[in-house]
């Protein structure tokens, strides 16, 4: 909400605020001005553990039809980060794409680039010269339609998983912090 309907909302609460109750939800409290923020409760919520999602997710499939497969879902509960209500706009979009929503369609239909893209530019960074890794990075950027702080962010994850000595692993997220930055 902009700020000047943050002020005629805050106006609204004043005016009916012995007769009702306003809820209201945002991801981002900095950005309610503080004359609502003092108006509200606070209440905060950590993220929902992958499992919990998967089975409300599995429920919204089963009662809507939808055709999902182990990928798709798998998918869907990794870009949501515990947001069920990320889960479920990522799951509407996708469905609203592809009739079977797979691995590939949910990554498509965020823009997320594909864990095996991923690997792929990792395996150039680690073992290709920089001009040559550089030039295939690129080319996939261009390719798929991926933004490099996407990619930079998921080599990032991607460097955490794999087996390495523990000086190489900083020096790298050093490196990929200082070129996200």
């Amino acid at each position: 909400m902009t700020k000047d309907a943050q002020f005629a909302l805050r106006r609204v609460i004043e005016k009916y605020t012995r007769s009702t109750r306003f809820a209201l939800i945002c991801n981002h409290v900095n950005k309610i001005i503080p004359a609502l923020q003092s108006r509200c409760t606070r209440f905060r919520f950590a993220p929902l553990d992958g499992t919990n999602v998967s089975e409300r997710l599995q429920h919204v499939i089963k009662s809507e039809g939808l055709d999902v497969d182990k990928g798709g879902l798998t998918a869907l509960v990794r870009l949501s980060n515990g947001d069920m209500r990320k889960a479920l706009n990522i799951l509407q979009s996708t469905h609203m794409a592809s009739s079977q929503i797979t691995e590939e369609a949910v990554y498509l239909c965020t823009g997320n680039p594909m864990p095996k893209d991923i690997e792929q530019i990792a395996s150039w960074l680690l073992n290709e010269p920089f001009s040559t890794s550089f030039k295939y990075i690129s080319d996939t950027k261009m390719r798929k339609g991926l933004a490099l702080i996407d990619i930079i962010r998921e080599v990032t994850m991607f460097v955490f998983k794999i087996n390495m000595p523990s000086n190489v692993r900083v020096k790298l997220i050093n490196d990929l912090a200082d070129i996200e930055y």
